[in-house]
């Protein structure tokens, strides 16, 4: 399925994929770089779709150009936001498959994050509208846990 579109008033829609990547019950952050407006804030990593990839294919690819690791994306997340006209982010559960993350591309730092952990790092305002459905992935390891 091809991520292009078009919005209500025609103007083409491309799609940027976020990726929640998720290792032993945490969750990947990473600290943007750049651009300079959000410079030092958290996020998702990923990126735009390319034309005739799919969501899952986007995700993928990003997260190997931005942090050199194969990643499986598994489930789109509840939301889509308006990043500019003309552009909506979507996110996206994935999970490492192979490699260790390292900041290649427009971030200067990764954080590993258990559910506890969500609120400790300055988030980019979408990022952040998706934490409570980030959260629901990450329970099952904190309670298992918290029961033990």
């Amino acid at each position: 399925m091809e991520q292009t579109g078009r919005t209500p008033d025609a103007t083409p829609l491309r799609i940027v994929v976020g990726g929640a990547l998720i290792r032993d019950g945490r969750v990947l952050a990473a600290r943007r770089s750049a651009p300079a407006p959000v410079a030092g804030r958290w996020e998702f990593p990923g990126g735009k779709a390319e034309p005739g990839e799919t969501e899952a294919q986007t995700l993928e690819r990003e997260l190997l150009e931005e942090l050199g690791v194969r990643a499986r994306a598994l489930r789109r997340l509840p939301g889509a936001w308006t990043v500019r006209p003309g552009l909506e982010l979507r996110f996206w559960a994935a999970e490492l498959l192979a490699g260790e993350p390292s900041p290649l591309a427009d971030h200067d730092e990764l954080r590993w994050l258990g559910a506890a952990e969500l609120d400790s790092v300055d988030w980019i305002e979408h990022d952040r509208e998706v934490l409570p459905h980030v959260a629901e992935l990450l329970a099952p390891a904190d309670d298992a846990q918290a029961a033990g």
